[in-house]
């Protein structure tokens, strides 16, 4: 019985019936009869428990977990699948040999279709797709060939030749052909289950042993089964059904489209065909029939769980139908990461994509894994040292000999060539997996995004200590010349070295524990009052950054300057430096618009803050050191660049030496300057943003954070009219007469930049 997935339950269940109907439950002891002694243990009882100390547990030794749940769940209808009811059928009755109407079979497919887009939301399939009878006669017993996948298998079989029925069995094949590549495509890449998705089968199989093949065959016989139907039922009826087939046998095409990595146009096609045929099926819709005795949670009981009965999942059509047109649209979207252009083009594409609102579903994001890792190849025709390589000659070693392939030809161990080689190979095999988890990070849900980068920047500050000691050793072997650079104290030049591994390892960092700060606000991780003291420290951070990009760009312009020193130069290498210049301009604009978006909202919270406009929350069990403490609690182990105290977070935020139309006339000034800014990055082109292929979407997101910087203007503007008015009234200006509402991330121009509303109050003085 367990291998048909009747547990004790269920089986106690079964024969409580006795095969001849409900039976009355039987009536409890008589306590008064002369075989019972009845004895009040209660103060017994209370006198032990008093014995006990707090936490402790009185456990009998053989009493099991798994006895102590069996005890709740057998016969507690909440608990136990297979409790019934009296009066209640402990089978489903439905007979799925019945003859179907046409509306019917319309019916139940797009219920099928609603229980799908479930499944791919993150319920089970317990709760979707197999509460169907139809499916459940599908896969029960499991069939060992296609031809055995049939509603009817042992005689009546000429009932599977009845012709509605015999379209719904190829529609249920199809489907379920394609859940089971979606799941195997979801397991076999980095998710979270229960989380993300829920891959259980519950010892069922989603033909995965099927070859597709015959499957589609299948439905090419359905599809010719509708064809030789025209006449004897409605036109739009015959097209419904063919557009539900085609759709099911485009999408099994789809489903293995990362077979065709190196052929572009082949895996774009079945995503164009089958966005292309969904007008056809929304516009049918309305020519279905429900048929709800067709699912029913009774069927959980024959299912491999120790889950509690649950309901099933009821998702509206139309918004199934919009995940669907979701689904297709994001995977053809997807397939744009196969056109290399460049790491950080690469980069861009896949961070665009992920930020998608809504987020693209799992199954979305796992294609996308795929098409990046799959068989140990970038997109399926690169190494990791190209992408590698690729990525430090646009940051730090455009048209550089350290990245010289000639170099793994040299075996003279004292040839400085042979040293760049080793030590070159050395850093790749430290950075490799770093390198590639932001790409895989990106590929999780925001949340996860965001916790796995509290511990992927751990792995970046080990990182650089290890490029700290190549680039010296590198440095002395190469007799690299230092960069004399002007002291901020006046003094003597200082004597300074590209250390260009180090550099680089050093910027990712930085640019994580933005992103770090940044999806807090998108994930509303901090509360209305933290705002001012997050966005000092963004500004904190995006300041350090700005700094340390001018410091690379220091050594990329005087290696342009050597280069071209020289009487001919290579085409590719005037390419990179031009390439490594370009970045450098996007980098270090980049950083200032962050510098002075941040700075500006730091300064607006701080005067809402200042001024008890923004409230906060009671918080009986917590104080300002100890949400410090919890707020940069991932950057406590990073060295470089190096926390903040909790007395300079609180001087920088709160600016207690600032008068309040001080910080606004300081607000207004990077407001303005980081208006400039996104302007100008919003006129910036596909290549010289490092978007290609995102390019769109990029620009939309600059164009959102502009519209902050205006919003952010706006209140300035509002709050430095009521500062005026009130000082006016009363000469103090102790009180400012607005309201402030800080709006979700959903609700602002940019998920990053969350300005607040500011609305003027009419008091009865200022009316009077």
């Amino acid at each position: 019985m367990a291998d048909h997935g009747i547990g004790a339950a269920d089986e106690l269940s079964q024969l409580s019936l006795g095969g001849h109907g409900p039976e009355p439950p039987m009536p409890p002891p008589n306590l008064r009869t002369a075989g019972i002694i009845a004895t009040d243990i209660s103060d017994n009882f209370a006198a032990a428990v008093r014995t006990l100390e707090p936490g402790e547990l009185v456990k009998d030794g053989f009493f099991t977990l798994f006895d102590s749940v069996a005890a709740l769940e057998i016969m507690d209808p909440k608990m136990d699948s297979g409790c019934v009811q009296p009066g209640e059928e402990f089978e489903v009755l439905y007979d799925v040999s019945r003859p179907l109407l046409p509306e019917e079979v319309l019916g139940i497919m797009d219920q099928l279709l609603c229980h799908e887009m479930s499944w791919h939301l993150g319920y089970p399939l317990s709760q979707t797709i197999f509460t169907s009878v139809y499916v459940d006669a599908l896969l029960m017993p499991a069939p060992g060939s296609i031809r055995q996948a049939k509603f009817i298998r042992n005689g009546h079989q000429d009932v599977n030749q009845e012709p509605m029925l015999d379209i719904l069995r190829a529609y249920c094949l199809g489907m379920l052909k394609a859940c089971g590549h979606v799941n195997e495509r979801i397991k076999s890449e980095h998710f979270y289950e229960e989380e993300d998705f829920v891959p259980n089968t519950y010892n069922r199989t989603l033909l995965t042993e099927f070859p597709t093949q015959d499957v589609k065959d299948v439905l090419k016989a359905a599809r010719e089964t509708v064809e030789s139907l025209k006449g004897s039922i409605p036109d739009s009826v015959s097209e419904a059904l063919a557009s539900r087939l085609d759709l099911r046998y485009i999408f099994l095409d789809a489903t293995e489209s990362p077979q065709y990595l190196k052929n572009l146009p082949k895996a774009r096609l079945p995503w164009e065909e089958a966005i292309a045929i969904l007008p056809r099926i929304s516009s049918t819709h309305s020519l279905t029939k429900s048929v709800e005795d067709a699912f029913s949670t009774k069927l959980q009981r024959k299912l491999a769980s120790t889950m509690p009965p649950r309901p099933i999942v009821q998702l509206k059509f139309d918004d199934a139908f919009n995940h669907l047109s979701r689904l297709l649209k994001d995977g053809l979207d997807v397939i744009g990461v196969l056109e290399y252009t460049n790491s950080q083009c690469l980069q861009n594409f896949v961070y665009t994509f992920q930020s998608k609102k809504p987020q693209p579903m799992v199954y979305v994001r796992t294609l996308l894994q795929t098409f990046l890792f799959n068989a140990m190849e970038i997109l399926g025709s690169m190494s990791i040292r190209q992408l590698l390589d690729d990525d430090l000659s646009i940051i730090t070693l455009p048209a550089n000999p350290f990245l010289d392939r000639d170099n793994d030809e040299i075996e003279a161990v004292h040839d400085p060539r042979f040293v760049m080689s080793q030590k070159m190979e050395l850093f790749r095999q430290k950075a490799a997996q770093p390198f590639l988890d932001i790409f895989r990070t990106a590929c999780q849900n925001r949340c996860r995004v965001r916790r796995t980068l509290c511990h992927l920047i751990r792995d970046w500050e080990n990182l650089q200590v290890d490029a700290e000691d190549i680039d010296q050793i590198l440095q002395i072997k190469t007799k690299e010349p230092p960069l004399l650079q002007r002291s901020t104290l006046g003094l003597s030049p200082v004597e300074t070295y590209s250390l260009p591994l180090s550099s680089w390892t050093y910027l990712y960092k930085l640019q994580q524990m933005e992103a770090i700060v940044q999806l807090g606000f998108e994930l509303e991780v901090y509360q209305a009052d933290e705002l001012a003291g997050m966005y000092w420290y963004l500004n904190y951070l995006a300041k350090s950054r700005l700094q340390h990009t001018e410091r690379i760009k220091t050594f990329v312009v005087r290696q342009a300057a050597t280069v071209r020193s020289l009487h001919t130069i290579d085409p590719s290498q005037e390419a990179q430096l031009q390439r490594s210049l370009a970045y450098m301009r996007l980098s270090l604009m980049q950083a200032a618009v962050t510098w002075e978006l941040s700075d500006a909202l730091s300064c607006i919270y701080t005067v809402l803050n200042r001024y008890a406009i923004v409230k906060p929350p009671p918080r009986p069990y917590s104080n300002d050191q100890l949400r410090y403490d919890l707020r940069m609690r991932p950057f406590a182990s990073i060295g470089l660049p190096s926390l903040p105290s909790f007395e300079e977070f609180t001087l920088g935020t709160k600016q207690p030496d600032t008068s309040t139309e001080e910080l606004l006339e300081y607000a207004e000034r990077a407001a303005t300057g980081a208006k400039r800014g996104f302007e100008t990055l919003s006129k910036y082109s596909a290549e010289d943003s490092f978007s290609v292929g995102s390019h769109e979407a990029w620009t939309a997101s600059v164009k959102g954070a502009l519209k902050a910087c205006i919003a952010a203007g706006v209140a300035i503007s509002s709050l430095r009219k009521a500062l005026r008015r009130t000082v006016g009234d009363n000469g103090t200006g102790d009180v400012l007469h607005v309201t402030a509402t800080v709006p979700t991330p959903d609700k602002a121009y940019h998920e990053w930049w969350i300005v607040p509303r500011i609305v003027p109050v009419v008091t009865m003085e200022m009316g009077n």
